[in-house]
């Protein structure tokens, strides 16, 4: 089915953006320049070299970008492969249909990490620290967006989506639940009805490394404050 054209297509980037702060996506839609940093794409690429990952000693692991040290990132790992394994999903992830897929569905469009088949899931990557348990706030409302778009690019119905954590070993899976479908159409409002700078968040931890803190006019605490000590 061929997607909007007027523009009104959301990327999938900016609903994740959006979903972690509303705020921190109006100051980014604001910039000319918004490449990831070049270490993104270092840890990323964890998530399409597994097997090799799983084979290294600990030399070579604590070469890479991974964000624990060796011996427990290959424990979490394995117990990751043999998860996956018993539900007949490792190889699916390990060697997707398809890599960097670009789909446009009928309200946002972006690119998919990986795009595994039969059932058709997508997948994305995140490089940051997984929760305790399931994923975050931002993070599922971003596999959403690319579960819809990927649905109405294939004319299939999805029912599940993957969030991996190459740097931590961790592969997560979702259902889109109608809780998360909601968390999914509020994200998308938001970012189409934004007209003017949204209310600060009342969540100040995520502030602390936010590149905006400035324009947003947040003063973050440091540790020495926080301990009194300052």
């Amino acid at each position: 089915m061929t997607p909007a054209d007027d523009g009104s297509l959301v990327a999938l980037s900016d609903l994740r953006t959006a979903a972690y702060c509303p705020r921190k996506y109006y100051y980014r839609d604001r910039e000319d320049d918004r490449e990831p940093p070049p270490e993104v794409g270092d840890r990323r690429s964890l998530a399409v070299r597994y097997s090799d990952l799983l084979a290294a000693d600990d030399a070579d692991l604590a070469a890479e970008p991974v964000a624990v040290d060796p011996p427990a990132y290959r424990r979490t790992l394995e117990a990751t492969r043999n998860r996956l394994e018993e539900s007949g999903r490792w190889e699916a992830i390990r060697d997707p249909a398809a890599r960097d897929v670009y789909v446009a569905g009928k309200d946002c469009h972006g690119i998919v990490h990986k795009v595994l088949e039969e059932p058709l899931v997508p997948s994305i990557v995140s490089v940051g620290e997984p929760p305790e348990q399931g994923v975050w706030h931002a993070q599922s409302v971003y596999a959403v967006a690319a579960a819809k778009a990927l649905a109405w690019d294939r004319q299939q119905r999805i029912e599940t989506a993957c969030v991996e954590y190459p740097r931590y070993g961790v592969i997560r899976r979702i259902t889109l639940s109608i809780r998360r479908k909601a968390e999914y159409r509020r994200t998308l409002s938001t970012v189409r009805g934004m007209e003017g700078v949204p209310e600060r968040t009342t969540n100040r931890s995520k502030c602390e490394h936010c590149e905006y803190a400035g324009d947003c006019g947040v003063r973050t605490r440091t540790v020495r404050s926080l301990l009194g000590l300052g």
